[in-house]
Formats: C-alpha cells, structure tokens, sequence
C-alpha cells in the first residue's frame, strides 16, 4: 500500500481557498439573474456594495432622492433608501434585519464647516440626501440651532460653502482630499446625543405586492457580501485599500436588530419633537 504524504500547510492553506471559492462561485450562480421581474434600485455609494453581492448587473442605481421618487412612482418594486423615506411615508414595507447603520462614526455622512455650529446661518444639503438632512436639522435643533438650508448646486462648489451637508461617496472625497473645514460626523454626533445606533437606510418595498422570493434574494445577497467582505475590500478601486477596511469593517454595518430599531424609535421622536412629521412606524417584514 502507498502511503499518501501529508499535505504541508501551505497546500492545505492552498486547498481551502480553493474550494472556498468553488462555493462562492456557486453563491453567486444562484443570484445571477434572480430578480426578475421585480425591479430593484441601490444607491452607488461604496457602503452599500455588500448588500448587492452577486446582483450587481440586476440593480438600478440612483441616490437616495432619485430612488424615493422612483419607489413612489411605483417604477420600482424595492430600493435601499434613507431611513426618513420610509418614516415620512406610509407606503413600504420594511425588509427586517437588514440596514445600512453605523454605532458612531460613519465618515460618509458629514457637515463640513468653517464657522463655529452655533454661528451658522445657513447650510447647503447634498441634493442625493433624505436622511442625513433630517438628522442634520435634529442634531442642530437640540442645540437650538435653526439655521437655513438650501440646495448644494455644485459638487464642485462644496469647498466654497461656509457649511455643507455632505454623504455617500462625495462625503468621503471631501473628507480625504485637503479642506479648511472643520468636519462634524452625523454618526458620531447621533452617538453623543443617545449612545445609539443610527440607521441611515433600509430596503422599502412595494407595499401589496407578492414578494417573498425577492425578500429572499435580498437577504442572500447581504449575506454573501458579509460572507465575502475581504473580496469586496480587495477588490473595490476606491479609495486605499486601508480605508476600505476600516470603513466597511468598522464604521458601518449591515443589520437591523433591537438597538438599531431603538435609535429609529428614537429619531422618530425626534422628528416629531421638532415638526419634521408626521411620522409613520415602520412596518417590518421578515
């Protein structure tokens, strides 16, 4: 009988990674082309890549205004969109377990500013954003601060504002590139005010419509992007590679749980505190 040499650690290292691969290659087999009929749309923005993993070439992306009015033209049947969409509007359903959230610090939601908060007398909002204006107006109305806001007309006229409401992608360029603003973080300012979790996004979907396969695939999506992050950070051109795994390993995660939904129940009473309502509860589906 010949006896079979041990493999060497190396070949067993080599080994694994190759079956692993195997079973992520057949992952994301099973995603390919699984949407249909339905219609889904996702923001473009680097944080939100782990939810679409294996439905990239199946998804409508837009900001998160775009996707809203989308959704209420019922030209969508699902979208991952701010949190106040689905608050201040009574018509989704909410896809439990699943979010875009962050416990502090998120860096991409941001107001850059050169004045002290307390001296602004107006501020100019990423036209992409619904949420992280309203958090914006919550934030600075517990300070008693009322400043206007008005529309960002430019992207590339952000460094000329004396304070600016930035998100997504364009909040992180802002942040990386050289600035005289001083930077205040929405996620970590929420953090200070509740020691809360603040969810920034969610998948809403057509409310009345048969969807529990969509649902499904929507949940083996965010699973596989989880399961294979490391690809993801490596793969991904933005940005360094350091930033990437700092960003999506530690500044924002991807689940809806009880603490999660008390920072909702919270910024709800928030909105409602401070005459941003009505708002409606969120009705979760599983």
């Amino acid at each position: 009988m010949r006896l079979v040499a041990p493999e060497s650690p190396a070949e067993l290292a080599h080994r694994f990674a190759r079956e692993q691969r195997a079973v992520e290659v057949q992952r994301e087999a099973g995603l390919t082309d699984s949407l249909a009929p339905f219609r889904v749309g996702t923001v473009p923005y680097l944080n939100a890549v782990p939810l679409t993993r294996g439905l990239e070439e199946q998804v409508r992306l837009g900001t998160p205004a775009q996707l809203a009015e989308l959704l209420r033209r019922d030209e969508l049947d699902a979208a991952l969109v701010s949190v106040t969409e689905i608050l201040l509007t009574d018509r989704y359903d909410v896809l439990e377990g699943i979010a875009v959230a962050s416990l502090g610090e998120v860096k991409s939601v941001l107001l850059a500013h050169r004045p002290p908060l307390a001296e602004l007398t107006e501020v100019f909002c990423d036209p992409a954003s619904l949420a992280s204006v309203s958090l914006l107006r919550v934030l600075l109305a517990e300070r008693g601060l009322r400043p206007d806001f008005k529309t960002l007309a430019d992207y590339a006229h952000a460094a000329d504002c004396p304070a600016v409401l930035l998100i997504g992608d364009n909040a992180l360029d802002f942040l990386l590139r050289p600035h005289a603003h001083e930077i205040w973080d929405l996620g970590a300012a929420w953090y200070e005010l509740t020691s809360l979790p603040f969810v920034y996004a969610a998948w809403a979907l057509r409310r009345g419509v048969p969807n529990e396969r969509l649902r499904h695939q929507l949940r083996e999506a965010r699973d596989f992007g989880l399961d294979t992050l490391d690809y993801i950070i490596s793969n991904d051109t933005r940005y360094t590679y350091a930033f990437r795994k700092d960003y999506l390993s530690w500044h924002i995660h991807y689940h809806l749980s009880a603490d999660e939904r008390r920072g909702l129940g919270r910024f709800m009473g928030l909105l409602s505190k401070h005459g941003l309502g009505p708002v409606h509860e969120p009705r979760f589906v599983a």
